[in-house]
């Protein structure tokens, strides 16, 4: 199993037992077909705090991905087409406070919900952060780089996925 499965597998399990999400993650090819775009401007900024603000480099990626989760649910005509979605999100406080602008503008949440949701997101990018130091990866090697990359992603899709369930959508077969 490679580092990408094992983070998947550990996200989906830790947010099935909290209620997070159903039996499987909701997805969209939507939100899917825009995290190379998403993650070729976020990685330069992701890198940098990587070192000092671990958990914060992958876990604003999750606030990013339930960003473009809310998006997509309510206006992606005006979105599907933009190619700055994350330096939109950067934009509008910086770096440093993109998950609060996230959780206040897009999301729309305050008080308890609002701390809840920072809790939950700093659990799944602590969890991240362990497994990809446990992988036994040489630091500043190519192979870091690409687990690095690897767990982005499944940050990505883990808050899209998050984001989806709490607006309802279910991934169940319709009969």
């Amino acid at each position: 199993m490679n580092i990408e499965e094992i983070v998947r597998d550990d996200l989906a399990c830790y947010l099935r037992s909290l209620g997070e999400i159903g039996e499987k993650m909701p997805e969209t090819e939507d939100i899917s077909d825009k995290w190379e775009q998403i993650s070729k401007a976020y990685i330069p900024d992701g890198i940098r705090e990587f070192s000092d603000y671990p958990t914060v480099s992958l876990g604003w990626m999750m606030y990013t991905g339930m960003a473009v989760a809310t998006f997509w649910e309510e206006d992606w005509e005006s979105w599907h087409d933009r190619d700055d979605i994350y330096q939109e999100l950067r934009a509008a406080r910086g770096f440093d406070c993109m998950d609060e602008y996230i959780r206040q503008e897009i999301l729309g949440l305050d008080g308890k919900e609002y701390d809840k949701l920072e809790l939950l997101v700093a659990e799944c990018a602590s969890r991240t952060d362990s497994i990809l130091r446990h992988a036994n990866i040489e630091p500043g090697s190519k192979e870091a780089f690409q687990a690095y990359v690897a767990c982005l992603h499944q940050l990505y899709l883990a808050g899209a996925g998050i984001q989806l369930s709490r607006m309802g959508y279910q991934m169940t077969k319709v009969n």
